[in-house]
């Protein structure tokens, strides 16, 4: 997978590109292929195709974080969720929305990261799990849970060596139907692809020798 990073200048809008948090969701080729334009020799990101606020939805759509922007208007940056979330991505990553801290200082407000243990940018999802032919539920079952009396906040996001992310903080699990399956201040998720109880760590990664930073 790339890691270039590539930044286009527009008249009203700045848009950066991390081609190695692109998990090929395709929302900005699908919702704007005349901004993002697939599969073409040279230039394809076009910024003034688009308003900024049009920019601005684009990058907001995209779980990996991979597309950002800059607006060159005054008006303010996104701001963070009401409610922190992760989505249970059938077969695929988990899609974090929320004020993040990552591991090496990152704060971005989204983020996918592996749940296969194929992932060759780990704690990142890079699309190894296609490859891998992971499959996975998207739809886990509900746990009993009461409603957290704050929604928002730091959300801390910690890969175990050789083992789980420890996740600290208000966060709400989400189906891939947009159900909440859970609601935590501090849980454990499977990150080497085994567990039987995904999306949680159920203590596999010790059984079949997973290793990882």
């Amino acid at each position: 997978m790339s890691t270039k990073v590539e930044t286009v200048r527009g008249s009203t809008v700045t848009i950066r590109f991390d081609a190695a948090r692109c998990i090929h969701s395709r929302h900005c080729v699908l919702d704007r292929p005349d901004v993002f334009v697939p599969n073409v020799e040279g230039e394809w990101i076009h910024p003034d195709r688009a308003s900024a606020d049009e920019v601005a939805a684009l990058a907001a759509n995209c779980p990996s974080g991979a597309i950002t922007c800059v607006r060159h208007d005054g008006v303010a940056d996104e701001a963070a969720p009401l409610v922190n979330t992760v989505r249970v991505r059938e077969n695929g990553p988990l899609a974090f929305h929320a004020q993040l801290s990552l591991p090496g200082g990152e704060q971005p407000l989204r983020a996918t990261l592996c749940r296969c243990g194929a992932s060759a940018q780990k704690p990142y999802c890079d699309g190894a799990h296609a490859a891998a032919g992971f499959t996975a539920t998207g739809e886990p079952k509900s746990a009993e849970s009461k409603p957290l009396a704050v929604r928002d906040g730091a959300l801390t996001v910690t890969p175990q060596r050789d083992g789980p992310l420890k996740v600290q903080g208000a966060l709400e699990v989400v189906s891939g139907t947009g159900r909440t399956v859970n609601r935590t201040s501090e849980t454990y998720l499977c990150r080497c692809g085994a567990s039987a109880n995904k999306p949680y760590c159920d203590g596999s990664h010790k059984r079949i020798g997973f290793t990882a930073s």
